[in-house]
């Protein structure tokens, strides 16, 4: 799992019948001191996540193993939602 923070959404009017009704957003991944790496990555949302928030997401084939994603062409899935998170005692994020 990696840490990311939504950008934005995706949309793609044409596509494969398999991603109907999954929704893209545009995430840019996070480092541990909630600073942005400048890679950016396209997932499915499967919790509702909006832009701005902090989510945790998976790639590769991990990304395949929700119920949203299962036995679709998916590479990156949001399935967390974070509320906070700590490092060595010390709250780097708190929504």
């Amino acid at each position: 799992m990696l840490l990311g923070r939504v950008a934005g959404t995706v949309v793609a009017s044409r596509k494969e019948p398999l991603m109907e009704g999954l929704a893209l957003l545009l995430v840019r991944q996070l480092d541990v001191d909630d600073t942005e790496t400048g890679s950016y990555v396209v997932a499915v949302d499967s919790v509702g996540a909006g832009v701005g928030e902090v989510v945790l997401y998976a790639s590769g084939s991990s990304a395949r193993q929700t119920a949203n994603t299962r036995d679709r062409p998916v590479d990156a899935v949001i399935m967390a939602i974070v509320d906070t998170w700590e490092v060595g005692g010390e709250t780097v994020y708190e929504k």
